[in-house]
C-alpha cells in the first residue's frame, strides 16, 4: 500500500502518527477480501464459491466494511512499524510493549475517500543530559569484618555436617532436622487443605515458612499434636495470610546435626588447596572483598546517577514502568519457584507502589546511561570482548571456549557488549567526578539492600 504518515511527538513521551491510506488501496484490499469470502461462504440459493459480491454486500455490508477496516489498519501498522521501521527515528518508534490506540472512536470505512486515522503510542523518552561532570558525590561504604568471615565458616560447617538419627525416645530440640506430616484444616476445622503434605523435612532453626518450630519442640518420634496456628500477613499463600487455622502435626523422624570442628582438617575437606584453617579464612576474606568491591562500585554509580537525575528530568511512559514491574515480578517468582500471579496476590498496594517507584528510578538511571553511551559514541572492540570472556571464564572456573559457547547467539553477544559499554561509561563517570566516602553501613545490609 502507498501509505503516507505524519508523526508528531507529544508530551509524556507519546507520539501521534497520522496515517493516510489512498482510496485506491482501500478499494483494492476491500475487493480482495470480498473475493475471499465469495469463494468460501455457503449461502442458500448459490453454489459454494459462486456468491455474487453484490449479494454479500447487501447481506453483510456493515460487517464486511468493519472487517476490511481492521485488515487495512493491521496492514498499515505492519508496513509502518515493521517493514518500514528504519524510516522512523529512535524516539518515533513505538515501544515493543506499548499498544497503539486509534484516536478516532467512530472510525468507519468509506470506499469513496482516503482512509485517514491517527494512532497514539508510547515512544522512548527524550533525554537531555544535565550536568554530569565535576559533581561532588558522597557514597555509603562497608568493610568486611571478622563477623562476616565467621558467618561464612559457620555456613561451611553446616554444609559439612553429618546428620544422624536420634533415639526413638529423644525429644525434639532446636537445631534438629525434623520430618513431619502436617495437615492445615479449612475454616470449619474438619477438611485438610491442599497445602497439607507428608514427609516435610526442615531444620528447626526458625527459618521454615510455617514458623512452627516452637510447637514441635519436646515432641517425640510418632507423637501427634493439634494446635491453632495464626499465619503472618506476609505468608506466601494469600488465602491463609493473617488467618488462624487448626493444624495437626505428626513427627515421623528426628535427626541431629554433628558439626565438624573449625580446624585444618575442615579446611582440607573443603578444598585440597587449603592446608590450614587460615588458608580457608584468607580465601573467604578475599572473595568477600571482591564482592564488596563490585557492590561498592554499584553504590558509587547509583549515588552519582541520583544527582544527575535531579538535573535530567525524564518523562517515563507508563508502558515502560509496567513492563519493568512485570519483569521484576517474574524474577521474584523464578527465585521462589512459584507463579507470578501468586507474587501479585501477595503484594499489597503499598509494596506495589514501592516497586513501581523503584522501577521508575531504575529506568531513569538506565536511560541516562544509554544516552551518555550514545552521545559519547562508545564502541566495543573484539579485543575487549575477548578480555571480558576470559574474565568471566576465570571468575567461574571454566574454560574460555565453554564461555564462548554461551555467547554464540547474537542476542547474548549484544547483551555482553552492552555490559562492556556500561562498564566503560561507569569508568568515565568515576574519572570525571569527585567522590567522598560517606556513612559506613553494616556489611550484610550494604550487600543485600536493593537501593
Amino acid at each position: 500500500m502507498a501509505v503516507t504518515k505524519e508523526i508528531k511527538l507529544l508530551e509524556k513521551s507519546n507520539a501521534a502518527l497520522s496515517i493516510t491510506v489512498p482510496k485506491e488501496d482501500v478499494n483494492a484490499q476491500y475487493n480482495e477480501m470480498l473475493n475471499e469470502y465469495s469463494k468460501s461462504l455457503q449461502i442458500p440459493g448459490f453454489r459454494k464459491g459462486k456468491v455474487p459480491k453484490e449479494v454479500l454486500e447487501r447481506k453483510f455490508g456493515d460487517a464486511l466494511r468493519g472487517d476490511a477496516l481492521g485488515r487495512i489498519i493491521e496492514s498499515s501498522f505492519k508496513e509502518l512499524f515493521e517493514d518500514d521501521r528504519d524510516s522512523l527515528g529512535r524516539n518515533e518508534r513505538p515501544l515493543p510493549y506499548s499498544s497503539p490506540e486509534i484516536q478516532e472512536k467512530d472510525l468507519k470505512l468509506d470506499l469513496e475517500q482516503d482512509l485517514k486515522f491517527t494512532v497514539i503510542y508510547d515512544v522512548l523518552p527524550e533525554v537531555k543530559i544535565g550536568q554530569w561532570k565535576g559533581l561532588k558525590v558522597e557514597y555509603p561504604y562497608a568493610e568486611v569484618a571478622k563477623e562476616e568471615i565467621q558467618k561464612e565458616l559457620e555456613e561451611i560447617r553446616e554444609r559439612n555436617a553429618v546428620v544422624m538419627d536420634r533415639d526413638d525416645d529423644a525429644s525434639a530440640l532446636k537445631g534438629d532436622v525434623a520430618t513431619i506430616d502436617y495437615e492445615i484444616m479449612d475454616e470449619d476445622g474438619k477438611t485438610p487443605l491442599e497445602i497439607s503434605r507428608k514427609d516435610f523435612s526442615f531444620t528447626m532453626d526458625g527459618t521454615n515458612i510455617f514458623k512452627f518450630d516452637d510447637d514441635i519442640i519436646r515432641m517425640k518420634k510418632g507423637d501427634t499434636k493439634e494446635f491453632d496456628k495464626k499465619f503472618g500477613q506476609d505468608f506466601f499463600d494469600p488465602t491463609l495470610a493473617g488467618k488462624t487455622r487448626k493444624m495437626q502435626i505428626t513427627l515421623t523422624a528426628l535427626k541431629e546435626k554433628k558439626l565438624p570442628d573449625l580446624d585444618d582438617d575442615l579446611a582440607q575437606d573443603v578444598d585440597e588447596k587449603f592446608k590450614t584453617l587460615d588458608d580457608l579464612k584468607n580465601s573467604i576474606k578475599e572473595r568477600l572483598n571482591k564482592n564488596l568491591d563490585k557492590r561498592l562500585k554499584d553504590k558509587k554509580l547509583k549515588s552519582l546517577l541520583d544527582i544527575i537525575k535531579e538535573n535530567t528530568p525524564v518523562i517515563i511512559p507508563e508502558s515502560m514502568i509496567n513492563a519493568e514491574v512485570e519483569g521484576r515480578i517474574h524474577r521474584i517468582a523464578r527465585y521462589y519457584g512459584t507463579n507470578p500471579e501468586v507474587i501479585k496476590q501477595m503484594t499489597n498496594e503499598e509494596k506495589m507502589n514501592e516497586m513501581r517507584e523503584a522501577s521508575r528510578s531504575a529506568l531513569h538511571s538506565r536511560l541516562i546511561m544509554e544516552t551518555l553511551i550514545e552521545e559519547l559514541k562508545l564502541e566495543v572492540t573484539d579485543e575487549e570482548v575477548e578480555k571480558e570472556l576470559e574474565r568471566i571464564a576465570g571468575t567461574n572456573g571454566v574454560g574460555v571456549d565453554e564461555v564462548k559457547k554461551h555467547y554464540e547467539n547474537e542476542q547474548s553477544m549484544d547483551y555482553l557488549k552492552d555490559d562492556i559499554k556500561e562498564n566503560k561509561m561507569a569508568d568515565i563517570l568515576f574519572s570525571e567526578n569527585n567522590f567522598k566516602q560517606g556513612k559506613k553501613e553494616n556489611y550484610l545490609a550494604f550487600m543485600t539492600d536493593n537501593a
